[in-house]
């Protein structure tokens, strides 16, 4: 049996193409804070550039997730509605490994190696049951923040997600 590639992208003009309209209205405000007041743009912005007030139309759909290092530690921050719902708990101050959902945590810790370490944009799209007795069809969006331009401090996701009752 032929396996298929882990279904994800850092092409933004491949996540452009791919992704639903709400997805890339947030690629967008993220990439227009990596912009200083002279014009110049750093990599990634920093947490305290984003504007929970200016996030409103997405905030039920976004994760923060602390990054710590040596030794790596992801922990979350923040877990929106959709997310919650889906998994059936609010995972907020749980590891990565602990309460991730996808479609393996290799593969999950991945995505998150590529945002921190490479510091860019991941775009991921999939389909599974969750715990909580949906089909998820979701794709997802994780974004290196910084508050030095240097390390990753923080990821922000966004995930659009389509819950169905599972059929069966």
């Amino acid at each position: 049996m032929e396996q298929r590639p882990y279904p994800r992208t850092t092409d933004v003009e491949e996540i452009r193409r791919r992704c639903r309209p709400a997805t890339w209205a947030f690629y967008c405000y993220w990439d227009a804070k990596r912009r200083r007041p002279d014009g110049s743009q750093r990599r990634m912005p920093a947490r305290a550039d984003l504007d929970p007030v200016e996030m409103r139309p997405w905030l039920a759909h976004l994760q923060l997730i602390d990054v710590f290092h040596n030794p790596r530690r992801l922990i979350y921050r923040l877990v929106g509605e959709t997310d919650v719902a889906f998994r059936g708990y609010n995972p907020t101050g749980r590891s990565v490994e602990e309460g991730m959902i996808g479609q393996s945590l290799s593969e999950t810790l991945r995505n998150y190696e590529l945002v921190v370490d490479q510091q860019l944009p991941v775009f991921d799209w999939a389909e599974y049951v969750s715990r909580s007795g949906f089909l998820r069809s979701q794709e997802g969006l994780l974004l290196p923040l910084s508050d030095d331009d240097l390390v990753v401090n923080m990821v922000v996701t966004f995930a659009q997600v389509d819950l169905t009752p599972r059929q069966g």
